[in-house]
């Protein structure tokens, strides 16, 4: 019933939302006499503000359409090279102009984090690792879009996408897991490896995720412990509406991740919505066209397979499968001890309040098969979760390192 009132709210916002947009237009339009009357900028920054809070966030583009190789600008295109239910898998494919010589680059699969934003939210990390990589990235698709029949999605259906994806792309393939998936990553390339299968990642990188969720407990890790799975089961998990392709479908609904991200920090959003009124007063455009793009990434939330929410919540946080050594995917033991000929490196900001201190780095407690000399570890001084993949810390101490990691194997 939850979701229902939810899109109840949203179709009456709506309309007021679309005329509040309109109506700051011409209190802002030079050729509208409303703009010059008094008080006309604090009306337009208020009539914006009821805009943006009450319009609707679609998913954003990558928007990378241009990279810069060996001096020289080349054109990108996105294409889809695997489309699966929940799941697209996309290239960033480079278009090198002829005479040019095609630098045999790293292929680097980015999977992107399933747990609220979409995969955009990646795109500094993209739009950093494309002058030395051939990029991949999983595009999670929303579930309240996937129709029933297409069937569940859970944790372990999780990992069979990512095993799919790195025989699609190996040999020679890098993995790089951002938050979430990087349990569902070490659980792939561990099967793969107790199955002696040929086709291993040259190395994994592992950023920011909660490997060990007991270690350093984050505000995150106590909500999923303090409540039984039934809790959440009841209270977080509704039904997709009749107006969407999943109708019926069992989901996390984005509406409720969102408003926990917001609750995490709310003092901070609304700072940040106050100063975005002043920007528009004072006319610093710059700054508040940042506060847009943001929001409008951060604002774009989709829904969770609600058998993936659940599971994640068991396996991950509250039964600690894969650092107690007891989970099993089909039947079969997740052993990260059975990984030898992929190198490990693993990185964790120094202020995350996601995945506490010390999460990440559990995994080389986990992978003992890999030789020392092929697992590397970096915390990042002074980054926060976000910190780790995206902005200037990212692009100028994590993104070198990992390139040179990736390099040396």
């Amino acid at each position: 019933m939850l979701y229902q009132l939810h899109e109840l709210q949203r179709s009456i916002l709506h309309p007021l939302s679309r005329l509040a947009g309109v109506s700051a237009q011409a209190y802002t339009n030079p050729y509208s006499p409303l703009s010059y009357t008094p008080f006309s900028k604090r009306v337009a920054a208020t009539l914006d503000l009821v805009h943006r809070i009450g319009k609707d966030y679609h998913k954003p583009d990558f928007e990378i359409a241009h990279t810069t190789v060996a001096g020289e600008e080349i054109p990108v295109l996105e294409r889809v090279i695997a489309a699966k239910p929940f799941c697209r898998l996309i290239h960033f494919e480079r278009q090198f102009p002829q005479g040019m010589k095609r630098p045999h680059d790293p292929k680097l699969l980015l999977v992107a984090p399933m747990s609220g934003h979409h995969a955009t939210l990646l795109r500094d990390t993209v739009r950093t690792m494309l002058p030395n990589h051939e990029v991949y990235i999983t595009d999670w698709i929303d579930a309240r879009m996937v129709p029933i029949t297409d069937g569940a999605f859970g944790l372990d259906d999780y990992v069979d996408y990512i095993k799919e994806f790195i025989v699609t792309l190996s040999p020679d393939l890098h993995v790089m897991s951002v938050c979430q998936p990087t349990v569902p990553v070490l659980a792939a390339v561990a099967l793969m490896a107790s199955e002696n299968n040929p086709i291993a990642p040259r190395s994994i990188i592992m950023m920011g995720g909660p490997i060990d969720a007991r270690k350093s407990p984050t505000s995150v890790n106590d909500l999923a412990t303090e409540k039984p799975l039934h809790w959440f089961e009841n209270h977080v998990i509704y039904t997709v509406p009749h107006r969407y392709p999943g109708y019926l479908r069992k989901v996390y609904p984005g509406f409720l991740q969102h408003a926990g991200f917001v609750a995490m920090n709310p003092s901070r959003h609304i700072t940040s919505h106050y100063d975005y009124y002043l920007q528009l007063i004072r006319g610093d455009d710059e700054s508040a066209e940042n506060h847009r793009v943001f929001y409008d990434e951060y604002n774009a939330v989709l829904d969770l397979a609600g058998e993936f929410y659940l599971d994640t919540i068991r396996v991950v946080f509250q039964e600690h499968a894969l650092p107690n050594g007891n989970w099993f995917i089909r039947g079969k033991p997740v052993r990260p001890q059975d990984i030898t000929k992929t190198a490990l490196f693993t990185v964790e900001g120094e202020l995350d309040d996601i995945s506490g201190a010390g999460q990440t780095q559990a995994a080389h407690e986990l992978c003992t098969g890999i030789p020392k000399n092929r697992q590397q570890d970096y915390v990042v001084p002074g980054a926060g979760h976000y910190g780790i993949f995206s902005g200037r810390r990212w692009r100028e101490q994590v993104a070198p390192k990992i390139r040179d990691f990736i390099r040396r194997h």
